[in-house]
């Protein structure tokens, strides 16, 4: 791909997981990605599963500081001078498994602030790149979750913070109008992921029992993004819901 033309993106949380398969995806692709998360290590083990040939440009930052944030995407200017992905991918679930009456202030407070916060921090940070690079515009994936339409039992913080990112998402897109900067959010159901392990060895139900979930390869949810993504700003996917085929969720409760 000619450098002139590549395309870069930040993936936020890709030390691990759904962002890690997304960065390796996109730099399959040909694109140059930022991957960003609180660790060095796991990042540059994405770095490394790249490959030689990949432009991967590693940034630890916790997406809940606004000074680590500022930094992330001052690193991308300079080293790409310009933006055209933002996967806003970092997240928490929080404290699994405590009732609603038992949830400290700090545990609430801890999701809100990586989940919500974080999130409208790094989309606030692309937007004004996106704003002001030539030729403007650009596009923001936010990843909500099934959560983000029904919630789990004992998942307050998690499942308040992703209703409110399609809160976050219908905003950006309604702002970014002016601009081109397009906005989408990908809700994801039961990938497989060191956050989901448990729903393979049994995870509460509605009706109070245990029941094991299937789960789907998290590469399912990175070539969805990557669709998402080679659009032409001209076009948007504004919601997409991509999920393990017998999870329960339709029909949930």
């Amino acid at each position: 791909m000619d450098e002139s033309t590549k395309k870069i993106a930040v993936v936020t949380g890709a030390g691990s997981g759904i962002g890690r398969s997304v960065a390796l995806t996109l730099a399959a692709a040909g694109w140059s990605v930022a991957v960003a998360g609180r660790r060095t290590e796991p990042l540059e083990q994405t770095a490394a599963a790249a490959g030689p040939d990949a432009d991967v440009l590693c940034v630890r930052a916790d997406v809940s500081d606004p000074d680590d944030v500022t930094a992330l995407f001052e690193s991308v200017r300079a080293r790409y001078g310009r933006l055209d992905l933002l996967f806003n991918n970092a997240g928490t679930f929080g404290p699994g498994g405590v009732p609603l009456e038992d949830i400290t202030y700090e545990a609430w407070r801890s999701v809100v602030d990586v989940n919500l916060t974080g999130a409208f921090l790094c989309a606030q940070a692309a937007f004004r790149q996106m704003r002001r690079q030539d030729p403007q515009g650009g596009r923001i994936i936010n990843n909500g979750s099934i959560s983000a339409h029904v919630p789990r039992p004992h998942s307050i913080a998690y499942t308040a913070t992703k209703h409110a990112m399609t809160g976050l998402t219908k905003s950006l897109s309604l702002d970014g109008r002016p601009y081109r900067i397009a906005c989408g959010q990908i809700d994801i159901g039961n990938a497989a992921t060191e956050m989901t392990e448990r729903m393979q060895t049994g995870i509460l139900q509605a009706n109070g029992q245990l029941a094991v979930e299937p789960v789907m390869d998290a590469a399912d949810v990175a070539r969805t993004v990557l669709h998402m993504a080679e659009l032409p700003l001209e076009a948007n996917v504004q919601f997409a819901t991509v999920m393990a085929t017998s999870m329960p969720y339709i029909g949930r409760g």
